[in-house]
């Protein structure tokens, strides 16, 4: 750093790396990351077991409710997870402050959507008779 340079010290730091958000959002990630271990492994489990199997069988299998929770529960912690790391690649790497916020609100939009599509698609089919 220059020796003439005339900023505060609170000018020098500002708005530059976790100043802002990134402790919240590292912890946050972190939680995800560990729910999604044994979710992920149950998922894994119930496909495995489910390999080959007709229609009704994994229908009736998601119509238990403990299993249409345990997936509702890995979707959430999947796209939380997944909106908070796309979040930082773009802090990171997109560098226009208008292009930046689109992206962030897209990104937003876009991960909750996906959310609710795979819920409704869990519900609908643990549901139907």
């Amino acid at each position: 750093m220059s020796t003439n340079d005339m900023r505060t010290p609170k000018a020098k730091i500002s708005y530059l790396g976790s100043a802002r958000s990134g402790t919240s959002d590292h912890a946050l990630q972190r939680m995800t990351a560990l729910a999604i271990a044994p979710l992920a492994i149950f998922f894994i489990v119930s496909v495995v077991a489910l390999a080959g199997a007709e229609y009704e069988t994994a229908r009736a299998y998601l119509a238990n409710p403990l299993v249409s929770i345990l997936f509702i529960a890995l979707i959430g912690t999947g796209v939380i997870h997944m909106r908070i790391g796309v979040k930082i690649v773009i802090e990171d790497y997109v560098h226009g402050e208008t292009l930046k916020h689109f992206t962030l609100i897209a990104n937003s939009f876009f991960s909750y959507a996906i959310g609710l599509a795979c819920i409704y698609a869990v519900l609908k089919i643990g549901f139907s008779s």
